[in-house]
């Protein structure tokens, strides 16, 4: 990938799934993409959101082909009618970039009982990617890029308490869901280059992305002037979240990227241009990984990439 972060390679004749699309990180995620020459497909659980995030990048981008699906990872049960709305026969890429993070109790539940930041930032992503195993077959070489999180540094994945039922607090529930989701990345990995699949899973985390550093977008994000010169010597050590994206981008569209690889900021993982980590050892253990994966398989009734 060209080292000028402003300019990645061309993606003319590409189609990239970005879930979470219409907002924050995801949105710049698709923004690049588009500007890149990418079809864009945004998946997200509001059309009115969905709609102005296609306005707001048509808008910048003259040209750009830009769509969107509904999609609300937190209901399993819906998830396969949702890629049924694909216009396309085959996927490049798909990057795993919505979720939720809830700051206060009490737990939450989706309508299976699964608690709701594990059910929408882990189990939802994980059966998306069953269902679109069809799709991503279809690509010469297709990429299932997650987008993880610094939140999964300092956590642990208890296997026996996967949902938080006897340990929960807000803040380390959304961590390990994270986490959940860069150990099953990790092993989907493993398992494509065990069956030969030219597909390959990727990891990318933003660093640190406020919105107060962000640049705005009309009927996306707005920032008060006051805000915006507040968080100035915040730019030291974080940015804003369009450059966020910018790891993820160049994990679907750097030509030197590889499978089961970590992309994140350069300067102490915060900010910068994205570069090559070396991830933590609790994400990439292969025990882990394997029962991480065999415990949301019967928790999903799926298995992505199976048979």
């Amino acid at each position: 990938m060209t080292s000028n972060i402003h300019q990645p390679p061309r993606a003319d004749g590409t189609t990239v799934l970005v879930t979470g699309g219409n907002a924050g990180i995801g949105y710049f995620i698709a923004e690049q993409l588009a500007a890149a020459g990418a079809t864009v497909v945004i998946g997200s659980r509001s059309h009115a959101k969905a709609s102005a995030a296609v306005d707001a990048i048509t808008a910048r981008i003259p040209g750009a082909q830009v769509q969107h699906i509904p999609l609300d990872l937190s209901d399993l049960g819906s998830l396969k009618a949702s890629v049924d709305h694909l216009a396309t026969d085959s996927l490049d890429a798909v990057v795993l970039n919505a979720g939720i993070a809830l700051d206060d109790p009490p737990r939450q539940e989706n309508r299976r009982g699964h608690e709701l930041m594990l059910a929408t930032n882990h189990l939802g992503h994980f059966a998306l990617v069953h269902h679109l195993a069809p799709w991503l077959n279809g690509a010469p070489a297709a990429r299932i890029v997650t987008m993880g999180s610094f939140a999964a540094r300092s956590e642990r994945l208890d296997l026996d308490d996967l949902q938080s039922v006897r340990d929960y607090d807000p803040k380390r529930t959304y961590g390990r869901s994270k986490l959940a989701q860069m150990s099953f990345a990790f092993e989907l990995d493993r398992r494509l280059r065990a069956s030969g699949s030219t597909s390959m899973s990727v990891i990318a985390h933003p660093g640190g992305a406020l919105d107060a550093l962000t640049p705005p977008r009309a009927g996306i994000h707005q920032r008060s002037s006051g805000q915006h010169l507040f968080t100035l010597p915040a730019k030291a050590l974080v940015q804003g979240k369009d450059a966020g994206a910018w790891p993820a981008v160049r994990a679907v569209l750097g030509p030197d990227v590889q499978g089961g690889q970590l992309w994140g900021p350069r300067t102490f993982g915060l900010r910068g241009k994205p570069h090559l980590e070396k991830p933590h050892d609790h994400m990439t253990d292969r025990t882990t990984g394997a029962a991480l994966w065999t415990a949301t398989s019967t928790l999903t009734d799926v298995e992505p990439f199976a048979g």
